[in-house]
């Protein structure tokens, strides 16, 4: 079992700055990739932001060039910093994490099993 832990969530202005934090414990194995998502009203869920278990990262297209994921395996924890939010941006903000399964010469994150309760983000104009 893994269990996932939020915070850093918040109001703030378009163009101002986060940093969610996701603290993680359990299995280390069942968390070998980690990532973040979001879900906005009346919105699907979608992922934002991704790491392998080589650091490899991935983000949607929508937040490239501000956000970066990150993390700190010694304590056990994932970042999002969260640069110049858009309202679009507001959302709940979920962090997960899943096994991964490594072929074709990569690591390859796509199940993930284990999720958070959230964190609010709000943009506000």
């Amino acid at each position: 079992q893994v269990q996932l832990v939020e915070s850093g969530g918040g109001s703030v202005q378009a163009g101002g700055s986060l940093r969610l934090s996701c603290a993680a414990s359990g299995d280390v194995y069942e968390r070998r990739c980690m990532g973040w998502f979001r879900q906005g009203p009346d919105k699907e869920r979608e992922e934002v932001a991704l790491i392998a278990p080589d650091n490899r990262t991935t983000y949607a297209d929508s937040v490239t060039g501000r956000f970066t994921i990150s993390k700190d395996n010694a304590e056990n924890t994932m970042y999002l910093q969260m640069n110049d939010l858009k309202i679009d941006d507001s959302a709940m903000y979920y962090c997960a994490a899943g096994r991964g399964a490594y072929f074709g010469g990569r690591w390859n994150c796509r199940d993930f099993n284990f999720w958070g309760q959230g964190t609010q983000v709000t943009v506000s104009s």
